[in-house]
């Protein structure tokens, strides 16, 4: 089964770039990701540029187009990923050795199970 993990951090929260907990925490990351890939479980994943988000709607065939966040929050979206694994169990043991757990969130959300390409 795919499930979405939509990461998000507290506004001024997190290791700063550059700092040695910040390269502990990419240790951390790096980690996790080449055991996903090893497993086949990682599909996809990306960081985010919560600066940059556009927001697109469209009522009685108008479009409004603008910048930021479709609501206003003080958690900030900064990454994804896509896993492919047995169950939910196994989804929330991936989620929970996530170092955004510590300073956000991690949401898992079940996919349908069908894509584009």
């Amino acid at each position: 089964m795919k499930y979405l993990l939509t990461l998000t951090y507290r506004d001024g929260e997190g290791p700063a770039e550059g700092t040695p907990e910040f390269d502990a925490e990419m240790k951390v990351w790096n980690a996790l990701n080449d055991e996903l890939k090893a497993a086949g479980a990682g599909v996809v994943a990306s960081g985010l540029q919560p600066q940059a988000v556009t927001t697109v709607r469209s009522k009685n065939g108008e479009v409004t187009v603008t910048d930021g966040p479709y609501a206003e929050t003080k958690e900030i979206l900064f990454s994804f990923y896509v896993i492919d694994v047995e169950d939910l169990d196994a989804a929330i043991a991936v989620a929970s050795r996530m170092p955004a757990t510590e300073y956000g969130s991690v949401s898992i959300t079940p996919t349908h199970g069908f894509h584009l390409a």
